[in-house]
């Protein structure tokens, strides 16, 4: 276990506790059955929560408190709950950290809402923390804003690409959709709002945003390689779900450029197949081209970067020794 693991490991069940504060009653009985119950459960389905609490590492990285930045925090992990419930109806899947989505078990007209209300609290949360002066809360807000425009522009890169069946796609144009759909607001964001709270320099959050960057992405395209080869890690998603939804993932991208199979993986990823030898076929084929072997490179090459970056522009601290261990965790997990 890596020392950000353990940083996680104890850090998260107390921000869970915080963030289920978040989800009272409404002011009808209905109210908790149908909007405030659901998302509560959602919330309290645990992921490992790296956004909020690398937010809190940020601020304590650059000399700031970090418990000032615990509602910041929370707004960019009210972020990632929306994204997530409507992800998932988007994409339709079926289980999320192996129980049914909100919209299975809800419906999707509830799930909708349920995520609009936790999208409702991004800003909110910020415009009611009594921790921060205003000036502070107008430039955190704005990285929001950002944040949810930019993560929005690759969500639709990502669903229509797939929806129109496009095959003539670079590793340029998965890059792009990529820091979009995922780095802004898994890394990049939540490191700068840490250092923006925390009094960090200009030079400070902008290494921060740079280094969260690159850790995002590379978190992306292990992910990618997780959906295709994982094990433990892969259990909690469907498996292989990437190839039935038609996904241009890094790996697929690079395959259709250098397989001599292209022909036959673009009919697998146009046929939205769920036939596990089909899955296991496409993924062979994708092994194959040497596909699979880039992109944990390509993830690995990021983070060495980034972890390099980030030594230079800040001074050692737990909190830099944790971030760059985080780096590390982003490409290690099980595959």
């Amino acid at each position: 276990m890596t020392g950000f693991e353990r940083y996680l490991d104890r850090t998260a069940k107390k921000f869970d506790e915080y963030l289920l504060t978040f989800f009272e009653d409404g002011s009808h009985p209905d109210m908790t059955r149908y909007l405030y119950e659901p998302l509560r459960r959602f919330s309290d389905n645990a992921g490992k929560r790296h956004r909020p609490l690398i937010c809190l590492l940020a601020c304590e990285a650059v000399g700031g408190d970090p418990q000032r930045a615990w509602p910041a925090a929370a707004a960019i992990e009210h972020f990632h709950t929306a994204a997530l419930i409507h992800d998932d109806i988007e994409d339709s899947s079926l289980t999320r950290r192996d129980v049914p989505c909100m919209h299975v078990t809800e419906g999707e007209g509830l799930a909708i809402n349920a995520g609009d209300l936790a999208l409702s609290l991004v800003c909110g949360t910020v415009v009611d923390d009594e921790g921060l002066d205003d000036a502070t809360k107008l430039r955190v807000l704005g990285e929001l804003v950002s944040m949810t425009t930019r993560t929005i522009e690759g969500q639709a890169l990502d669903i229509g690409w797939a929806r129109d069946g496009r095959f003539d796609l670079t590793i340029e144009d998965y890059l792009v959709m990529a820091n979009h759909k995922t780095a802004f607001y898994s890394g990049g964001v939540p490191l700068a709002v840490g250092a923006i709270i925390g009094g960090g320099t200009e030079e400070q959050i902008e290494a921060l945003r740079a280094f969260g960057m690159a850790a995002g992405l590379a978190f992306q395209i292990q992910d990618d390689v997780l959906n295709l080869v994982g094990t433990k890690e892969a259990t909690k998603k469907d498996f292989r779900s990437d190839i039935t939804e038609g996904k241009r993932t890094l790996v697929a991208i690079h395959a259709l450029a250098n397989s001599p199979e292209r022909e036959r993986l673009v009919e697998l990823l146009s046929a939205h197949t769920t036939d596990p030898d089909e899955l296991a076929e496409a993924v062979a084929i994708m092994e194959r081209a040497g596909s699979i072997e880039y992109a944990k490179r390509y993830a690995r090459d990021l983070v060495e970067h980034a972890k390099a970056g980030l030594k230079a522009a800040l001074p050692p601290s737990r909190a830099r020794t944790l971030l760059l261990s985080m780096a590390d965790f982003f490409v290690k997990r099980a595959a």
